[in-house]
This record gives structure tokens, C-alpha cells and sequence, in this order.
């Protein structure tokens, strides 16, 4: 209430529209001729080189002509895009693909059955099942990922301490290789 009637006060007082019309009207550039109030008002110049100029860009269309030319000039550049599922382009050494069980020269998977990569994984895409053998050692008897379930992050590579499990530079191609079983990951024969 009190701001209201600080406004209505100082509105009231002589000489404040005035005040405020003259700060209004020094933002905007206007000028009047011929009876007409022309808002943002240029002088436009009038010396042969401008009048060239502005003939030019309007007579000629130099504005659309310099950009009809840039597009053409993309025309003869090597393309930025490729035909994906045709043709592959370059991977990163980083890329982290397809799941892969390496083995031991002899043929003696390296997987000790020890479900670090199981307990690490946060997308629970790895499944393990053991068992003991003979000599005591424990070999999995089936280790599963689930590669709709896998983000590709890399944990169960680093958290192997036999370095068993690694992601080589393959793509799942189809629906039947998103689910890969103990058969599949050893079938890369990455040593």
C-alpha cells in the first residue's frame, strides 16, 4: 500500500510525464518529415559507391548467390556421414565391445570362478554358476552376460585378477548374440 502511494505521490508531482515522455523518446532515433513521424529514422547515404552497393545487393541478389555458393562448395567435400550398417568406420583402441574368455595357451580357461565380475557388474548382467573340481580348483559350469543388460563400462575387465574376461572390437550383430553364454565368450579365441 505504502509503494502505491509513493508512485501515485511522485506522479502527481509537476513536471513527471514530461521528464519520462523526454527519457522515452532518447532511446529511439526519429525523425518527422513531409508530416509523417518516421521511427528509427537512417539518413541514407548518398554517394555513388553506396548507391552501387545497395543496387547490387538488391538487384543482383549477392546475399543469396554467397550462399547458394558456400552450399555448392560442400558438394565437392568429403562426406561427413557413412553407410553404417554397410560400411564401419574407425574405432578408438579405447572401445569396449563384446565380451570375450580368454584361455591359456594349453587351452585351460582363466577363469577361476572367483564372481568379482558378477558382484561388480551394476547393471547385473553377469551370471556365474561353479563348481569344485578334483583337484580343488573351482571352473565355472556356466557364465552368462545378458548384453541388453550390459552398459559397457568395463569393471568386470578391471576387477579380474586372472585377467579373464576382456571387451574386444566387436559388435553384437544380432538379437541372438545379445545373450552369450560360456560357449559364445570363448569362442573369440583371444589369448
Amino acid at each position: 500500500m505504502a509503494a502505491t502511494l509513493r508512485v501515485l505521490y511522485s506522479a502527481s508531482r509537476p513536471g513527471f510525464f514530461v521528464a519520462s515522455q523526454n527519457l522515452a523518446r532518447s532511446f529511439s532515433v526519429s525523425a518527422q518529415r513531409d508530416g509523417f513521424k518516421y521511427v528509427n529514422a537512417q539518413e541514407i547515404p548518398v554517394d555513388m559507391k553506396s548507391i552501387t552497393d545497395r543496387a547490387a545487393q538488391t538487384l543482383l541478389w549477392t546475399e543469396l548467390f554467397r550462399g547458394l555458393g558456400m552450399t555448392m562448395s560442400y558438394l565437392f567435400r568429403e562426406p561427413a556421414t557413412i553407410n553404417y550398417p554397410f560400411e564401419k568406420g574407425p574405432l578408438s583402441p579405447r572401445f569396449r565391445g563384446e565380451h570375450a574368455l580368454r584361455r591359456y595357451p594349453s587351452g585351460e580357461e582363466r577363469c577361476i570362478a572367483c564372481k568379482l565380475c558378477e558382484a561388480i557388474c551394476p547393471a547385473q548382467a553377469i551370471t556365474i554358476e561353479a563348481e569344485t573340481r578334483a583337484d580343488g580348483s573351482r571352473r565355472t559350469t556356466r557364465y552368462d552376460i545378458d548384453m541388453t543388460k550390459c552398459i559397457y563400462c568395463g569393471f568386470c575387465q578391471e576387477a579380474c585378477p586372472v585377467d579373464a574376461i576382456v571387451e574386444v572390437c566387436l559388435f553384437p550383430q544380432h538379437r541372438q548374440s545379445w545373450i552369450q553364454n560360456k560357449r559364445k565368450t570363448s569362442n573369440h579365441n583371444y589369448k
